[in-house]
């Protein structure tokens, strides 16, 4: 990611933000963007190239100079929950099937240190209209009446597209970090339609909770994906059609008749 030799060994405190900031939250948005640009190289190329993009952008903070690849950070000095507050709800559903969709940050931060903790990177690849969860429009009588935003529903996503970037303010090799990368990204090629099949035979196989399993096991989630996708009255067959999709991905292996292997990254 960063280069081999250094391993994202940067200093995980902030810089002070300009005196002219005066509110809390704009010294907390710009320390933490500052910290991100100084620290954090791009996941997808591994350059450390990223800049930042205009303050209206719609979606998104920075984007690398090598890919172009973009990321949105949300940052919080408490531990997010199962849903994180995003912008206009709108603005991310017509980002979900373009090419600049943005990846993801979420950093957590020490306020008595002044320093962060933990980052996690979702890949823009897990966003299905699934996780985007719609809120109610700001009232009548709000400055921005009728407003919709969003929130990001994080327990709809898979662990394999949540990647620590940084745990309890211990940073991740970042080997681990280019394999947790890699592993999924054959998603970015499946239509968004499609992929969200996938996703949820992704999550009924990590729900199991061993790495080999059966058939009969993931079937265990049948009616899930009954009431996920009604109009689907082959639930089974497409079970086994998207094992075998993430077999040939080499997300899975298929190791005898009916039984698979979930294929961890290597923590070489």
């Amino acid at each position: 990611m960063q280069g081999e030799d250094d391993d994202f060994g940067r200093p995980l405190g902030f810089d002070e933000a300009p005196a002219h900031f005066e509110s809390g939250a704009q010294k907390a948005r710009v320390m933490t963007e500052r910290w991100v640009l100084g620290w954090l190289a791009c996941p997808n190329c591994g350059e450390r190239s990223l800049g930042q993009l205009a303050n209206n952008a719609k979606v998104g903070d920075f984007r690398c100079g090598a890919c172009r690849e973009e990321y949105e950070l949300k940052s919080s000095k408490v531990r997010f929950g199962r849903k994180v507050v995003d912008g206009a709800y709108g603005a991310m559903r017509e980002r979900l099937a373009a090419r600049n969709n943005p990846n993801f940050l979420l950093l957590n931060y020490d306020a008595a240190t002044i320093s962060a903790t933990d980052l996690m990177v979702i890949p823009k690849h897990f966003f299905t209209p699934d996780i985007i969860e719609e809120r109610k429009p700001l009232a009548a009588t709000t400055r921005r009446a009728g407003w919709i935003g969003c929130n990001i529903v994080l327990d709809r996503i898979p662990h394999s597209g949540r990647i620590i970037l940084l745990k309890d303010s211990v940073p991740t090799p970042q080997a681990l970090v280019r394999e947790q990368w890699e592993r999924t990204r054959f998603l970015r090629d499946t239509a968004l339609d499609a992929r969200g099949w996938l996703i949820e035979v992704m999550k009924a196989v990590e729900a199991i909770g061993h790495p080999t399993f059966t058939l009969d096991e993931v079937y265990a989630a049948e009616a899930k994906l009954q009431r996920i996708y009604p109009h689907n009255n082959n639930v089974r067959p497409k079970i086994r059609q998207q094992l075998q999709e993430l077999r040939d991905q080499g997300y899975l292996e298929f190791l005898a008749r009916g039984t698979y292997r979930l294929k961890a990254p290597r923590n070489d």
